[in-house]
């Protein structure tokens, strides 16, 4: 189970909000890469990371934050938040990002992201699911829509789906996961990897969502929050 912390970004510093909220913002730190070069020195090796500037605008706002965490860390860094087009992954995949995360464009426009699939490779593009009462929401979770999380992942057919999907009435609660959600995705689609994310406040999460097997687990409000050290994460980390 691959150990992913989160670094979200506005204004170029790392906060984190509570339930997608932008009026719950809390700064941690006024320089991301510093908190990227802290989860690398203890042995992590990925990092999710939120333009939520980007979210809310519709398109990459945090660029040059975003390149200075890929040059200065050898961490295989995912990238979310407002990107829409072909060209936005292709500048991404251009300064070493390794993977990015389309959720309202594919919700959105399905048929499109399936030609970037097939265009850039299932392994370069993250289809992410951000979900409240097993509803896909929209546009850094401003929008509900109507469609279920099980039949917006079954737009994308035939292909090696790499998923996160985020449980947004969970997310920086501090609470614990969701795991009968995260069960339920896998029994639909045993053949997509799928990410955790939302809630997740203590190793006894990781360690059920580890008997769950999900091919990863992303860790934000925790870590910032010390409910979890980094020497206890860096246990999981194969």
């Amino acid at each position: 189970m691959k150990i992913i912390p989160a670094i979200d970004i506005i204004n170029g510093q790392c906060v984190r909000l509570t339930q997608g909220d932008y009026d719950q913002k809390k700064v941690y730190n006024n320089n991301p890469l510093e908190v990227a070069q802290e989860f690398e020195a203890a042995g992590i090796q990925y990092l999710h990371v939120v333009d939520l500037d980007g979210a809310k605008a519709g398109s990459i706002q945090n660029f040059i934050t975003i390149e200075k965490l890929v040059k200065g860390t050898k961490l295989r860094i995912d990238v979310g938040g407002g990107i829409k087009t072909k060209e936005d992954i292709q500048k991404l995949l251009d300064i070493g990002v390794a993977q990015v995360n389309l959720g309202s464009i594919a919700a959105k426009n399905p048929d499109l992201v399936n030609d970037w699939l097939d265009f850039f490779g299932p392994e370069k593009i993250i289809i992410s699911a951000d979900v409240r009462d097993e509803k896909i929401a929209l546009h850094g979770w401003q929008e509900q829509s109507i469609l279920s999380i099980y039949d917006f992942l079954q737009l994308f057919p035939s292909k090696r789906l790499y998923v996160t999907c985020t449980d947004i009435a969970t997310d920086g609660m501090l609470s614990g996961p969701n795991l009968s959600l995260y069960e339920k995705i896998q029994r639909k689609f045993p053949d997509a990897s799928i990410t955790a994310s939302g809630g997740v406040s203590s190793t006894a999460d990781l360690d059920a969502l580890l008997k769950l097997k999900v091919d990863g687990v992303i860790i934000g409000k925790a870590i910032y929050e010390n409910k979890i050290s980094l020497t206890e994460l860096s246990k999981y980390v194969n």
